[in-house]
């Protein structure tokens, strides 16, 4: 069994309230949601402090909606939450600012844990960068992985450093989509915080720190994450020329 949880916190330092904010007239959390509810995951839960948030899904009868406190401080710590409640095995963590997630990823993370966990128990997804210039942006979480698809690193600086400008040099996007076998989850979170994801603030060093493996799923999808109000026009003409064709 599985279950996509998509934490939806009202708040937002960049964008406050953006999983509100309309894509085609279409609230975004929404757009994401109802992408997850192609998928072959069994359930579909939106959870959030925002009643506001929850309500958008009163009619939606596909997907459940929990509320969680505002003091949650993590959206990991939010899918925990609500993972304690059910008792899927394969956990999927979609971030709410996916609007446009192909669900055949989805598909791929959870059939992956399915079938083989004996070697890892998390996995995410990465595509190649598109544009070159957006390699040098910290937004963008770069990541290397060795020949099995495992993740070396990830960060918000370039990696890998090409030192002598050769020429074929790979770079790797993460996108904002975890999976874990249920009883990993939680073990993530008995662990304290760890230097490398202080300074990068990324969540996943906790557990390559922790001696843990992540698989990458590599993908030709190209997210069009929602970060800032300019994102925001760059999806809403992403989404009209696509309902063009």
């Amino acid at each position: 069994m599985s279950a996509v949880i998509i934490p939806a916190r009202i708040g937002s330092t960049r964008f406050p309230a953006k999983v509100l904010a309309l894509i085609d007239g279409v609230p975004m959390v929404v757009l994401t949601a109802m992408q997850a509810v192609q998928s072959k995951a069994d359930k579909v839960i939106v959870t959030s402090d925002s009643e506001e948030v929850l309500n958008l899904f009163k009619d939606i009868k596909e997907v459940s909606t929990v509320l969680t406190s505002s003091e949650i401080p993590t959206g990991t710590d939010r899918v925990a939450s609500i993972a304690k409640s059910i008792n899927d095995d394969v956990i999927i963590n979609l971030q709410s600012d996916e609007p446009f997630i192909d669900y055949k990823l989805i598909d791929q993370l959870i059939d992956e844990l399915e079938v083989d966990s004996s070697n890892f128990k998390m996995i995410t997804a990465a595509t190649l960068f598109k544009d070159i210039n957006d390699v040098s942006n910290p937004s963008y979480v770069k990541v290397i992985f060795d020949i099995h698809n495992i993740a070396l690193y990830f960060s918000r600086s370039v990696i890998p450093y090409n030192r002598d400008n050769i020429e074929g040099v790979s770079y790797y996007k993460h996108i904002g989509i975890y999976g874990y076998r249920r009883d990993f989850l939680f073990w993530i979170l008995s662990l304290p915080r760890t230097s490398l994801e202080i300074s990068e603030n990324l969540e996943q060093l906790r557990v390559l720190e922790s001696g843990h493996n992540i698989k990458v799923i590599k993908t030709d999808y190209n997210p069009i994450s929602v970060d800032t109000e300019e994102d925001l026009i760059i999806a809403n003409k992403y989404s009209k020329s696509i309902r063009g064709k």
